[in-house]
């Protein structure tokens, strides 16, 4: 589309450069045509994103949607002017959770709110945007970025995103199948993820950019805590799919904000308990930095972070050697972190 007739002076002299936000389109192209899947039928631009559905073989197909943010992890890409990653994180918390019902994203919309519209870094963002798509299969058919001058200092800006996955209504992952001696399976994070940021900014002085975030630190292999802290999301979509072919999965849990005790038992069926024994999880460095220096109890930490479990699957004992084989030859390093039995607490760290 020809744009070079479309500029208002009055709305630039407001804090809002429409002719900025035609550029970032034209510059996040690239990226988004890497996303493209047989489902797409338009390019960006107009003003809706289409997508052709292919049915062929579902009995009841079923959508499922899921929409979430970064929270506060932003800042701290803002603060090390770093935003090639964060958009991954943005797929990632939206897919992560569709795929816990056993669906599989089919396409994704991103909102970026900024102060000021810079191409290059909407451009940037969006190209994490992308790259959280294609490692989730998703095709980005859409987006919007809306510049809000006096709502936000101009280098600021925040990011959600919204996923719409299919599924056949008899493979929806529900766990009313699930049964005393099932086993859990950790599917290990890649580190803090998307949740906890504002405790993190608090222990380690984000907001104050205390030069603590930027010393390599021999325990996190030669990282900053800032760079650690940055890592993106993991995406299981596609392992998780290919569990999904062959084993019997009774329940899926995205471990998210409020950790262990808020996420699992949303997969964990009344009468039933996950005993999961926290010898065996493999907990990462940053948060046993988080941990020591914010003083944090254990408790807490696993009703906050991940601790290195960004998801859990639940499979009958007799196919827990074929899915950890499964998961492993898909490029994720499961192992067994507890077993199902019977009570009414839904998830016990012991």
């Amino acid at each position: 589309m020809d744009h070079k007739n479309s500029y208002s002076a009055s709305y630039a002299a407001a804090g809002v450069d429409i002719t900025a936000g035609y550029q970032a389109v034209e510059l996040m192209k690239k990226h988004i045509a890497r996303t493209r899947n047989e489902g797409c039928l338009d390019d960006v631009g107009g003003f809706g994103g289409c997508f052709g559905l292919n049915l062929a073989g579902m009995e009841e197909p079923v959508l499922v949607s899921g929409t979430d943010g970064c929270g506060t992890k932003v800042k701290l890409a803002i603060l090390m002017d770093k935003h090639d990653t964060i958009g991954i994180d943005c797929v990632a918390m939206c897919v992560n959770d569709i795929i816990c019902v056993g669906a599989k994203p089919l396409f994704f919309l991103d909102y970026i709110a900024c102060g000021k519209n810079v191409p290059e870094k909407i451009a940037q963002i969006v190209g994490g945007v992308a790259e959280g798509c294609v490692q989730s299969g998703a095709a980005l058919i859409g987006g919007e970025t809306a510049e809000h001058p006096g709502m936000m200092p101009q280098e600021d800006y925040d990011l959600a995103g919204f996923a719409v996955g299919i599924v056949d209504k008899k493979k929806i992952i529900d766990n009313t199948r699930m049964e005393a001696g099932d086993v859990v399976i950790a599917l290990p994070s890649t580190g803090v993820h998307s949740n906890g940021f504002s405790l993190c900014r608090k222990v380690f002085g984000i907001d104050s950019n205390d030069p603590l975030l930027y010393v390599p630190r021999e325990e996190l292999g030669g990282q900053t805590i800032a760079q650690a802290l940055l890592t993106p999301t993991k995406i299981y979509v596609k392992p998780v799919l290919a569990l999904l072919e062959t084993v019997d999965v009774k329940g899926i849990c995205h471990i998210t904000g409020g950790g262990f005790y808020e996420n699992i038992p949303r997969s964990i069926p009344d009468g039933l308990c996950a005993r999961i024994q926290k010898s065996a999880i493999r907990v990462l460095p940053i948060f046993h930095l988080i941990a020591r220096f914010g003083q944090i109890p254990e408790r807490d930490m696993f009703n906050t972070y991940n601790m290195g479990v960004g998801m859990s699957v639940v499979v009958p004992a007799a196919q827990a050697e074929a899915a950890l084989a499964i998961l492993k030859g898909n490029g994720v390093d499961a192992y067994p972190i507890g077993v199902v039995e019977a009570g009414e607490e839904k998830v016990m760290l012991v």
